[in-house]
């Protein structure tokens, strides 16, 4: 015996829920606020951590920090789990890309093509370099010196104090106070 064809189903949307759905309109505002406040930093604090796709990394993220809302105990603390969620994901992931590398099997395929950074990954990259050049101009010169050999070459302690003329102890002075000096200025830009 045959059945007769079911009507087709007509798609609506699913009915308000009591109260007219106010609480979903404050998260939403809720998170829109902290998305324009803080998406800037969250990026560079992915990007500073490592990751190899940090506006991913930060989309979801604030996808989480969407999902666990109503968890959460007070609002003001929303900012504080999104800054951990950003640092676990980003731990997460390259966690997750070293055992790739480890495990790569294919002749020639050792290392995972790099990916292609988004323009505003470049763009704050860039903004981030420029500071810290500037900052670095603004040295006095054998700080700079000290750093620019030991972070840009990768001179051991030794090899700097040679190429200076100083001592191993002169070059940890140098090496500490321009480190200092740098975090300053990079701190004072947030």
């Amino acid at each position: 015996m045959r059945r007769a064809p079911r009507p087709p189903r007509t798609l609506t949307a699913p009915p308000p829920p009591p109260g007219g759905g106010g609480a979903d309109t404050e998260r939403e505002t809720a998170l829109a606020r902290l998305f324009e406040a803080h998406y800037t930093s969250m990026l560079r604090l992915a990007t500073l951590l490592g990751a190899d796709d940090p506006e991913n990394i930060v989309a979801e993220a604030y996808y989480e920090l969407y999902r666990k809302w109503r968890k959460l105990r007070r609002t003001e603390s929303a900012e504080a789990y999104l800054r951990s969620v950003v640092c676990n994901l980003t731990r997460m992931r390259i966690r997750h890309l070293q055992v790739v590398r480890r495990h790569v099997q294919a002749p020639g395929a050792d290392r995972i093509p790099e990916s292609v950074a988004s323009a505003e990954h470049t763009a704050l990259l860039r903004d981030d370099q420029q500071a810290l050049i500037g900052a670095l101009r603004q040295l006095p010169p054998r700080q700079r010196e000290a750093l620019v050999l030991r972070h840009w070459l990768g001179l051991k302690e030794a090899e700097i104090a040679e190429a200076m003329g100083i001592s191993a102890g002169s070059v940890k002075t140098h090496t500490a106070r321009g480190i200092a000096a740098l975090t300053q200025v990079m701190e004072n830009r947030r």
